[in-house]
């Protein structure tokens, strides 16, 4: 049984400042963004639950940043992609990783100690199909961590921000004819819009029922003290970002 944490994880001003940086290195020096990104994260999932011996499943791990460091926190550490050019970015695919979607995980009911999933639900047709296998797959007592890129915040549309905001067909085109190549993250086939209310929406239903309790709720890089405008409609979907659902399964 993991061991919850009673300290809540506290967000600064300066590390939003620090992580803002360091997304606008996710194309040209993606190691660097995803190193800053992996560390901050460990930190933060550590601020729930004790790691140490705990297994995790990472829901689109990727080619292993994040690897490093939850296994640095103790943690025995499984990862998922549908994409192995994905997981073998860093040149080997490592053991402990699984080739499939993460709307249909391969694992049984209650086989890990902790799901986690960062910035990739808005990269699956079904983000909330996704999230009910990551509670399905997780423990009793345990924790379900999931962080996702917000449509209608300034990196909503990735490599094709801010032109997004003009519509996703529309700025995926702009992006060909600009670079003469399609985009990474292609809107309509592995970009989608997810919004902050969808996200509410979902976590306070599961928290209505018997199956989980919501641990937290809030925009993800922002400071602690911009939870409040997740009460404003039309706000919270431009200025969050990225919001964070935390969830302990009953």
């Amino acid at each position: 049984m993991l061991s919850p944490k009673t300290t809540p994880f506290r967000a600064t001003l300066r590390r939003s400042v620090r992580l803002l940086r360091e997304f606008g290195h996710e194309q040209d020096d993606p190691a660097r963004f995803y190193t800053a990104l992996a560390q901050d994260s460990a930190a933060q999932l550590g601020s729930y639950t004790d790691l140490e011996d705990a297994v995790l499943l990472d829901v689109g791990g990727g080619p292993g940043y994040f690897r490093d460091a939850f296994t640095s926190a103790g943690a025995t550490y499984l990862a998922l992609d549908s994409d192995v050019g994905e997981l073998a970015g860093l040149g080997t695919i490592a053991n402990g990783t699984v080739v499939g979607s993460g709307m249909r995980l391969p694992f049984r009911d209650d086989a890990v100690d902790v799901c986690y999933s960062s910035n990739v639900l808005e990269h699956v047709p079904e983000p909330w199909t996704m999230a009910r296998e990551m509670v399905r797959v997780t423990r009793p007592g345990g924790l379900v961590f999931i962080s996702y890129t917000v449509w209608f915040g300034p990196w909503g549309g990735h490599e094709t921000a801010p032109w997004h905001f003009l519509g996703g067909a529309r700025a995926r085109r702009r992006y060909a004819r600009t670079h003469g190549h399609e985009p990474k993250n292609r809107y309509g086939e592995s970009l989608f819009a997810v919004t902050v209310g969808a996200g509410l929406r979902w976590a306070r239903e599961q928290a209505a029922g018997d199956g989980v309790e919501l641990v937290d709720l809030g925009p993800r890089y922002n400071p602690w003290w911009s939870r409040w405008m997740l009460r404003v409609p039309v706000l919270r979907e431009v200025v969050t970002w990225n919001l964070v659902i935390v969830l302990r399964k009953r």
